[in-house]
């Protein structure tokens, strides 16, 4: 391809509206156009790049035993409402109706189709395992699109889902689809970190993420250098450190005029945070939940909702707070009736807490479970942090930011049961099928690729999704025997194969060096009216400072293992 013929322009100036590394740089390349919040246009090097990630990713599907379909966009709600996801989805769903005013949905994921298309095909055992795939767009109404591509409104998407009649089978399904994905990021040139995850609104068991690390990934990591435990920060556990025994004394009030947080009731009677227990309220689902946890720890609201079966979770307003009858800054579990409560298992590993005392400006030391307060629901809904103890070994925990770029889940018969896919195993006996789902973002992929290939300069391309594998940059095409000698290398690199992006412009090398880097190919190939004198190229991979000279003789030879080497 000729770069004077290419669509897209580089730009000079840093766009004003990108908030992340990969959504400066696609847009400054030329790669992507925003068309509205959380919706772009792929332009022709971002399709390219995109094109050979969707390759790696059939070839890989294939594989593994996957066959691909296309599953349609559109979808009747009924499905959803039926599954139960079109209440879990809540305003992220985008809905119309047709011209019978027959509500719609633009499907976010595929499990209700999917399912119902296997319903009517698979009649026993013998159909069985299967894996469907497909890669198709979706839609979700994003409270707050951003970052470019990492979080969008319409994006491509592999989803696949596997099918199998008992555990086992559902087992080695899930051991397949995890290797496929292993090898999709190996051979896109892209590390990885295989996590622990939540499954979210898309519901199931076993969950896993793959990350990519990068410092401006919305998504907390929490791992363990020692033994290797990674999880995501909904997911992750850690060792709460225990207090030291003691006797347990008397109730007593304690004056704490103007003291509503932790901080300042801490500082304010001498004591550490891990000696307080903190109310925090929530409204789920329609009413107020009083959530007791360790002054010292904060509350991991997917833990929470998941512990309450919750729909909708979120923190209750003042006015909610205030017509349960609690006192903020100075409420308490002691005494609490008529509210849902939730306590964190840090309750247990304490004594002699101080708490609220239900009414402005007092507190109560010497608050001890279950002697003074109850619970409906005990159990872990701690955040994980760093420096808190590994669940499995007890070493220190350390914490990474990343982007997620693929999800795993064991649906087990969730969808099955509702939808009715059943089979008729060996003895003749009616079962629902067990489900898998296995997902990857592919336009959040090409973007988490670029937060962790880059630097000061541009983009820096993993040759597997690379548009081009070489950047021709001719200097001084004013002069006839540079023009000729490009032309003539570029009609041979291609003839051998080699997918070059030639810039035939009368530009300034500065121009053209810059364009180089913020493209960023693997390889430079620079001709020169010093270079054709010398009868050399110069070769620079876009990873190292300085260039090699070529002989002009050798430049087939040398860019192809250099390009092997990549």
């Amino acid at each position: 391809m000729r770069v004077s013929q290419l669509f897209g322009k580089t730009l000079r100036d840093e766009p004003a509206e990108a908030e992340t590394v990969s959504h400066r740089l696609m847009l400054k390349a030329g790669l992507i156009h925003q068309v509205a919040a959380g919706v772009y246009s792929y332009l022709p090097l971002a399709w390219r790049s995109l094109r050979k990630i969707e390759q790696i990713i059939r070839e890989e599907m294939e594989a593994a035993g996957g066959q691909e379909l296309r599953m349609p966009a559109l979808q009747p709600r009924e499905l959803w409402e039926q599954s139960g996801r079109a209440e879990a989805f809540g305003p992220t769903l985008f809905t119309l109706q047709d011209r019978r005013e027959r509500a719609m949905i633009i499907a976010p994921t595929h499990e209700e189709v999917i399912t119902s298309i296997v319903r009517a095909n698979v009649r026993s055992y013998r159909d069985l395992p299967l894996i469907l795939y497909q890669i198709q767009t979706k839609f979700r109404d994003e409270l707050r699109p951003r970052g470019g591509l990492i979080r969008v409104r319409e994006f491509d998407m592999k989803d696949a889902y596997s099918f199998d009649p008992d555990e086992d089978g559902l087992d080695n399904s899930y051991r397949a689809m995890v290797q496929a994905y292993k090898n999709i990021y190996s051979r896109c040139g892209l590390p990885y970190l295989m996590v622990e995850a939540d499954s979210g609104a898309i519901g199931g068991k076993d969950s896993h993420e793959f990350i990519l690390l990068a410092e401006s990934g919305e998504d907390v990591v929490i791992q363990c250098a020692t033994c290797g435990y990674a999880a995501n920060a909904e997911k992750a556990k850690s060792v709460k450190p225990p207090q030291k025994m003691e006797s347990l004394l008397p109730l007593g009030e304690v004056h704490t005029p103007g003291i509503k947080t932790i901080e300042d009731l801490a500082r304010f009677l001498g004591v550490p945070k891990s000696k307080t227990l903190k109310a925090v309220f929530y409204w789920a689902d329609g009413q107020v939940v009083f959530v007791t946890i360790r002054g010292d720890l904060a509350v991991n609201e997917v833990k929470l909702k998941n512990a309450l079966r919750a729909t909708d979770l979120r923190l209750a307003t003042s006015q909610e707070v205030e017509a349960a009858g609690l006192v903020a800054g100075s409420a308490s579990p002691i005494g609490l009736k008529g509210i849902k409560s939730v306590a964190d298992d840090s309750i247990l590993l304490g004594f002699n807490f101080v708490v609220g005392a239900n009414k402005p400006d007092y507190h109560l030391r010497n608050a001890n479970y279950p002697r003074d307060f109850a619970a409906d629901v005990i159990t872990d809904i701690a955040l994980a942090e760093e420096g808190q103890g590994c669940e499995r070994c007890g070493s220190p925990l350390g914490q990474a930011r990343g982007i997620e770029v693929g999800h795993v889940f064991k649906l087990g018969t969730r969808y099955s049961e509702t939808f009715g896919a059943t089979f008729l195993d060996r003895e003749g006996v009616q079962r629902p099928i067990l489900m898998g789902c296995y997902g990857i973002g592919v336009g959040r992929l090409l973007a988490a690729a670029i937060e962790q290939n880059h630097d000061e300069k541009g983009v820096v391309f993993p040759i597997a999704i690379s548009p081009y594998a070489v950047y021709l940059c001719p200097l001084q095409m004013n002069d006839p025997q540079v023009s000729q000698a490009a032309e003539s290398l570029y009609k041979t690199l291609l003839e051998e194969g080699v997918e070059v992006l030639y810039d035939d412009r009368e530009e300034s090398p500065g121009v053209k060096f810059n364009d180089a880097d913020l493209l960023g190919l693997p390889v430079r190939l620079v001709v020169s009216s010093r270079t054709l004198r010398e009868e050399i190229v110069e070769l620079k991979r876009r990873k190292e400072q300085k260039p090699r000279l070529v002989p002009w003789a050798e430049v087939s030879v040398t860019l192809k293992d250099t390009l092997a080497g990549e």
